[in-house]
């Protein structure tokens, strides 16, 4: 349960700042500095530096230590509330979510714990969001760059003098590891529909690994 996260105190993190300042693109940081100053400003806070390695663990480095933070949870408490946290980090920018719905979702937290957790998505969404797709992308090593189609109708063939079926021709280009081919599918309506069948179902998994 995130909530939790109320175990940790919120007194010692710092006020969030939404004013904003342009600098020219050579003085912008990179992602690893952006990466030392976010956790240099989290040390001087449990909260968010609880928040920012959870952060961490779903973009692929080291997850947090319940033995980090005392006796403040149970094995059972700790676990669920990192499986909670690390699953809405997932879910809020996977799909996107705005501010004002972050906070909804948010809504069990007390203001200054949900807006810990709002300033660390906000601030990393970027890495979140790419750690989401590469995800995605190892379930197959191979990955759909582009697909045409055509409509025909078949009039006749070897076996029969007269058809009049509809004939889907789908091109599909894949990559392969970093190879290119083209794979070129027929199929009627019925098969045209297990397709799509298939296609629906393998989007419903996709959506609930983010």
């Amino acid at each position: 349960m995130i909530k939790f996260l109320e175990k940790l105190p919120s007194e010692e993190c710092p006020k969030q700042v939404n004013e904003q300042h342009s600098l020219p693109p050579s003085l912008l940081p990179t992602t690893e500095v952006l990466l030392r100053l976010l956790h240099a400003t989290a040390k001087v806070c449990p909260l968010l530096q609880l928040i920012h390695r959870v952060v961490d663990g779903v973009c692929g480095r080291s997850d947090p230590r319940r033995t980090d933070y005392g006796e403040r949870w149970s094995l059972k408490e700790w676990v669920e509330l990192m499986n909670t946290l690390s699953s809405f980090i997932r879910f809020a920018v996977g799909r996107g979510c705005s501010d004002q719905e972050i906070q909804e979702l948010l809504s069990d937290l007390d203001k200054a714990h949900a807006e810990a957790v709002l300033q660390c998505v906000r601030s990393r969404s970027d890495e979140i969001r790419h750690a989401l797709v590469d995800r995605t992308n190892g379930i197959s090593s191979t990955q759909l760059q582009d697909f045409n189609w055509q409509l025909k109708l078949a009039l006749s063939s070897d076996k029969l003098s007269a058809l009049n079926t509809p004939l889907l021709n789908l091109s599909l280009d894949l990559k392969e590891n970093g190879i290119q081919r083209t794979v070129n599918i027929e199929m009627n309506k019925e098969e045209l529909q297990s397709l799509i069948s298939a296609l629906e179902a393998a989007n419903k998994v996709v959506l609930q690994l983010k």
